[in-house]
């Protein structure tokens, strides 16, 4: 997994102990997430089934795409689409992706990177692998979130972050058992380089066979933790956690996650996506690639997008 990272974590900044009186957040839910597919075919696992909207708000879904290794000839992505109304957020752990959008965003990203698309009043987007990836196959594993933006600003001018592997502001647990990205948002006052309309924080984490993370988490906030591979534990009373499982914490000033003394080999370390973020707490309709606060704004989102309202295709 060759997400960034550093051969000596003792010489990052190290995240805040939780202090006298801070108080560490249950865990409400662990669910599993189901297997479908996506796009022109690629497998994900949908990290927020069965999960209450009140648990995710601001969040929408997140998929995790792969892991898979392709035979050459194998490798797939999405087709040309239309998105209003939020934003998505691509975070590419290994491989490669290619994004082309109509308002001149786009780029590749690959091993840590992050493309971040707020679609606001509408856009077309294409997501593929690059030709030579196609051609000669190897290892695609990534995460799409979902965010949701307040009424006030689903019909602003659509934006695009380009945010590089080594923007990420990284860090490290009092005892350097775990690394710790800081993608969006900010933990215990170190920032990430992300830049949100929905108040929010985003966050992998690595942590080593037998250590212990205790992550200071923003007291407004809800909390999940996703688990990309290996097992280990959530919350203080240790409940148990796998790859493609997601947790729901409740309220508190910290998160705790830990991972099993013994890991597999493929994957020696529990690897976790952490999400939280202020609820935005309004109606929320939702059909397809468009997400409004009512049922006549989809249609209207239906209807411009079938009229070219939302722009055209560039040539090539």
């Amino acid at each position: 997994m060759p997400a960034v990272t550093v051969d000596d974590l003792t010489v990052l900044d190290r995240v805040k102990a939780p202090g006298l009186g801070d108080q560490p957040r249950g865990v409400l839910q662990i669910s599993t997430a189901p297997t479908g597919y996506e796009g022109e075919g690629f497998p994900v696992r949908r990290a927020f089934a069965g999960i209450d909207h009140k648990h995710l708000d601001p969040f929408l879904m997140m998929d995790q795409m792969g892991e898979v290794d392709y035979a050459p000839g194998e490798p797939k992505g999405t087709p040309w689409h239309p998105h209003r109304g939020f934003e998505t957020v691509t975070y590419m752990i290994d491989g490669v992706f290619e994004h082309t959008d109509n308002h001149g965003g786009g780029g590749t990203i690959t091993n840590g990177d992050t493309q971040w698309m707020t679609a606001g009043a509408g856009i077309l987007h294409i997501e593929t692998p690059p030709e030579w990836l196609v051609q000669a196959g190897g290892l695609f594993h990534g995460v799409q979130l979902w965010v949701n933006l307040p009424k006030s600003d689903k019909l602003m001018q659509p934006k695009y972050q380009d945010i590089h592997s080594g923007e990420v502001k990284l860090l490290t647990s009092p005892d350097a058992g775990a690394l710790v990205r800081v993608i969006a948002g900010e933990v215990g006052g170190n920032k990430g380089p992300g830049s949100t309309h929905s108040p929010m924080t985003m966050v992998h984490a690595s942590v080593e066979p037998g250590a212990r993370l205790e992550l200071p988490w923003t007291v407004e906030y809800n909390a999940l933790v996703y688990v990309l591979s290996g097992s280990g534990t959530v919350g203080v009373d240790g409940r148990p956690i796998r790859a493609g499982q997601t947790a729901v914490f409740g309220p508190g000033d910290f998160l705790t996650v830990a991972a099993d003394a013994q890991q597999e080999s493929r994957h020696p370390k529990l690897e976790v996506i952490v999400l939280g973020g202020e609820p935005i707490r309004e109606q929320i309709a939702w059909a397809g690639p468009f997400v409004m606060n009512t049922k006549a704004e989809v249609m209207q989102a239906y209807e411009d997008f079938q009229k070219g309202r939302f722009g055209h295709i560039p040539a090539g």
